[in-house]
């Protein structure tokens, strides 16, 4: 642990961070903070939509220690949503346009529809400025401004200036490698990224797309962190069976692949049963998948747990023989790496930045979408898993993923900006 002296002052500011509206939204981002903060002061302000916006005020401002981290978050909207809200509300009971009592568009639901997407935006800068004014009116201003995703960069770059406080940002949204970006997000991105002291991709595969859209800056690859603590190898759980555990953990939506897993599953199904996976996660599209399962008679070997815990996770990932994730498109997910710090080898697909972790040593890499290929890979794991050395692996992703890693790679960033600001 440093010094208090030589402790920088970090203000995080993510576009994505967990809240009672979703407790693992941006749970990563909460995992770089608590990595930040073994060597640095660290605040985290996160502003999101009001999830229940009432008739008064424009925000509302709750303050704590989460995990140890002074955390302020700012739900932005108040009367302006409710309002909206009511709005909507009202224009669904309204017959359709046509009818004989059908009634044109109301002067409020082109008020709150149009220009929704500005005036959300002017709610969410100005709720960041006034919890930030507060903030230093209270006595503590940052060194530094740590923003997390291009969105959030915005008015990081903005209070940068106005209060010439340098400006990082690590960039985490995947959509640059699915070069998914609006107009808007282009302009949001070009504005905030352009502006940092310093990039910080969590992936060199993230920063080549990041490059692509015309961003020239400085980069320094940081990748994602994990609790060593919570997620570590643990021998005493390799229980010898004849059924061999696999698990994946991921959002259930279509780029995650799993389509393709259950049916790599059903032919592997052909000419062994000694195999289960567990699916860790929920989505829009669980239902599907349950029932394409049961479709494919895989009901006995695939078992969906819905969101868990990460105490509950970490427990299945100590489990499991192997963990699989076949998507097809990633950054570079945070699970792979938990489940490399509890020293299972890896079966996945070629996509993003996963191979800059995924070595022959660590796992096997496999195209998207290549459901032949998947079912012989997973087919060779089943009977080679333990060939690998769970050891070696967890050692590896320790000393690059720990708490301790990321937060001094961070420490020297901080210590860097400020040494060549201060020349």
């Amino acid at each position: 642990m440093q010094k208090r002296q030589d402790r920088v002052k970090v203000l995080f500011l993510p576009a994505w961070y967990p809240s009672e509206v979703n407790p693992i939204y941006g749970i990563f981002v909460k995992e770089q903070a608590k990595a930040a903060s073994l060597y640095n002061d660290v605040v985290v302000l996160y502003a999101y939509p009001d999830p229940s916006p009432q008739f008064k005020g424009l925000y509302r401002v709750s303050e704590g220690v989460d995990e140890g981290i002074k955390t302020i978050r700012v739900r932005y909207g108040g009367a302006i949503l409710y309002l909206r809200n009511l709005v909507v509300r009202m224009g669904k009971k309204t017959p359709p346009q046509g009818s004989p009592t059908s009634k044109p568009p109301t002067f409020l639901s082109r008020v709150f529809t149009i220009p929704g997407m500005i005036v959300g935006n002017l709610l969410y800068y100005w709720s960041i400025f006034a919890a930030f004014r507060r903030l230093v009116k209270e006595g503590w201003r940052p060194d530094i401004i740590h923003a997390h995703v291009f969105t959030a960069g915005v008015p990081a770059i903005i209070l940068g200036r106005m209060h010439r406080i340098p400006v990082v940002v690590t960039e985490h949204y995947s959509g640059f490698q699915r070069h998914e970006l609006t107009l808007s997000q282009r302009i949001k991105a070009g504005f905030a990224l352009n502006r940092a002291a310093l990039i910080l991709p969590v992936s060199y595969d993230l920063q080549r797309h990041i490059e692509t859209y015309g961003i020239r800056n400085r980069f320094e690859v940081v990748p994602p962190t994990v609790n060593t603590r919570q997620f570590h190898a643990d021998l005493s759980e390799n229980i010898i069976s004849d059924t061999k555990k696999m698990l994946l953990v991921s959002a259930l939506i279509p780029r995650k692949g799993i389509a393709y897993l259950l049916r790599a599953l059903n032919q592997i199904k052909q000419k062994r049963l000694d195999f289960c996976l567990d699916i860790v996660g929920d989505g829009p599209d669980r239902e599907e998948y349950e029932e394409m399962a049961q479709t494919l008679d895989l009901g006995q070997a695939v078992n969906f747990h819905g969101r868990l815990p990460k105490e509950r996770l970490a427990k299945l990932m100590q489990c499991c023989n192997f963990f699989i994730l076949p998507s097809l498109s990633e950054n570079l997910p945070s699970v792979l790496i938990e489940a490399m710090v509890c020293g299972k080898p890896i079966v996945t697909t070629d996509v993003g930045g996963i191979k800059e972790v995924i070595s022959e040593e660590r796992g096997i890499l496999l195209p998207p979408k290549d459901i032949q290929a998947l079912e012989k890979a997973i087919d060779y794991m089943l009977d080679n898993y333990q060939t690998y050395s769970g050891e070696g692996i967890a050692r590896y992703a320790r000393h690059r993923f720990s708490y301790e890693a990321v937060g001094r790679e961070l420490a020297q960033v901080y210590k860097d900006i400020l040494e060549a600001r201060a020349k």
